[in-house]
């Protein structure tokens, strides 16, 4: 199983119609000097996102009563051959609520995954940033193999709904060859339906995308807010384009010296230490915690459900059942945002009654399924642009003999993250690195923002992309909270340390300390 992202028979028709829309988004170089800076985006009101950026409706209208724009930007598929064929890349705005002397350009957002929409998440969260919408244009974008922009398909809907039932940490030779059996499957079918696109959805080729972007956006550096995933985005960029970085902020904060088995240890540490927050929250309180009487004992119970439903699952929303793995997933995903504990701990009473319905919505919302049994595709781009990106391949032995070193990082969490480091060993494409370079000599200040609390990118990977970044580029900023990420928590000290520098430049003081 893919590690969760830092964010499928619909029917055999709607696999076509996705894939007839990846074809088609590769088209020759028609430009007739062949400059694609040199394109004019055609800004049209957004339709409903389509199925493989989650489905769903049309974004409400602005505030002030604007609308939410989209447009198509042609990149080329790949960049080693600028003047061969192109594919289009998705991108939607809202245009700044302020006047227009104010403004500074565009403020670029990738909410990561890798695999999420920015298409579909900034309108979702268009709110939060209203704040930063009064000098700029807030833009996000579909990434290469994500969404409208060229999307990787892999499997169809019911062929991803057997998958994510599968048992995702085998205790036996026959579940592990059933496991590896559907990891093959799954990546084969990726290849057989996307052969085409997916030497092209690495990290590099995002970043070169986001710079033709400013170009055509007009805008002489990047101004960028990345999140998750969208920082190690962000430190890409700011490594091929060091001159072009503008104002730019890292918000849970992907550790770029790690390679994916120090990566997926890291994530077993930190959904650890989230649980440990979560079952310590549930009952500190002054009433009872309804799934425990102490922080122990609300992690014994878990531990005892899981290993109840390895063998025995429980109705979820049927005919679906609540296996091991998807409450495991549901687990996880809850852990994501403190807002989400309320459902945590509804979920797990319902589950220690025989009911499975609210884990395993947690654990739809993980993996992409609407409620209409449509996946979007954050799953197989999820897995396309890791494995482009990273060079390491894992063997069943090794991880088999990993296995002690994830349990002991995480008695819930640490089989589930070992298991998944084989998602890449038979991929179609070789990978391209141990883990990033970002190093960014002469770019501009990047405020870098580390949660103590984060469960997905833990705190620790803040201070080495600081350090990754180069002496007088990074600029430390701690949040001591919960959840993944910052900005998005409300939290008015940092809150006003992001507006103070997006908006106006202040840079806050290496070190920062909000509470």
């Amino acid at each position: 199983m893919p590690k969760p992202p830092r964010a499928r028979a619909a029917a055999l028709t709607a696999t076509a119609v996705l894939l007839s829309s990846v074809l088609a988004g590769c088209t020759g170089g028609d430009d007739e000097d062949g400059d694609l800076s040199a394109q004019k985006l055609d800004w049209k009101d957004c339709p409903a996102p389509n199925a493989a950026e989650g489905g769903g409706d049309t974004p409400s209208p602005l505030p002030n009563g604007g609308t939410w724009q989209c447009a198509t930007m042609k990149a080329p598929l790949d960049w080693n051959k600028p003047k061969g064929d192109t594919i289009g890349i998705a991108l939607i705005r809202a245009k700044t609520s302020g006047a227009a002397n104010r403004r500074i350009g565009s403020l670029v957002f990738n909410f990561g995954g890798p695999g999420g929409s920015g298409v579909t998440t900034l309108p979702a969260f268009g709110a939060d940033y209203a704040k930063l919408r009064t000098r700029y244009d807030l833009v996000s974008f579909d990434p290469r193999g994500v969404g409208r922009s060229a999307p990787v398909e892999c499997e169809n809907d019911q062929q991803l709904d057997a998958y994510f039932q599968q048992d995702a940490t085998p205790d036996d030779a026959g579940e592990r060859t059933e496991y590896l059996d559907n990891t093959k499957k799954f990546n084969a079918a990726c290849e057989k339906h996307s052969k085409k696109v997916l030497p092209h959805v690495r990290t590099t080729d995002a970043a070169r995308d986001m710079d033709l972007m400013r170009q055509i956006l007009g805008d002489k550096k990047l101004y960028y807010f990345g999140i998750s995933y969208g920082t190690e985005l962000g430190g890409v960029y700011a490594h091929l384009f060091p001159g072009h970085v503008g104002r730019a902020v890292f918000d849970a904060v992907v550790d770029p010296t790690q390679n994916p088995e120090q990566a997926s240890l890291g994530q077993a540490k930190g959904f650890q230490l989230a649980l440990d927050n979560f079952a310590e929250d549930c009952t500190s309180k002054a009433e009872p915690c309804p799934v425990g009487d102490s922080a122990q004992d609300v992690k014994n119970r878990i531990a005892t459900l899981l290993k109840n439903l390895d063998s025995k699952p429980i109705p979820g929303i049927l005919p679906r059942q609540l296996t091991q793995t998807a409450a495991t997933n549901g687990i996880a995903q809850a852990l994501y945002s403190k807002d989400f504990w309320q459902y945590l701990t509804e979920g797990l009473e319902q589950a220690y009654q025989g009911d499975g319905q609210v884990l395993m919505l947690l654990s739809d919302s993980m993996n992409g399924r609407n409620q209409n049994g449509e996946y979007s595709n954050i799953t197989a781009a999820n897995i396309s642009i890791n494995c482009a990106d990273e060079k390491p391949r894992y063997s069943p032995g090794y991880v088999e003999g990993k296995l002690p070193e994830f349990q002991a990082a995480s008695p819930l969490f640490g089989d589930f993250l070992a298991w998944g480091m084989l998602s890449c060993t038979d991929w179609a494409v070789a990978g391209a690195a141990d883990h990033p370079d970002v190093s960014a000599p002469g770019a501009a200040p990047i405020l870098v923002v580390g949660n103590t609390g984060d469960p997905a990118t833990p705190y620790e990977g803040a201070r080495r992309m600081v350090d990754a970044l180069g002496k007088g580029v990074g600029v430390e900023l701690t949040y001591k909270g919960q959840g993944h990420g910052a900005y998005d928590s409300k939290n008015k000290c940092v809150q006003s340390a992001v507006n103070g520098y997006l908006l106006d430049g202040k840079v806050p003081p290496a070190g920062t300390v909000c509470s």
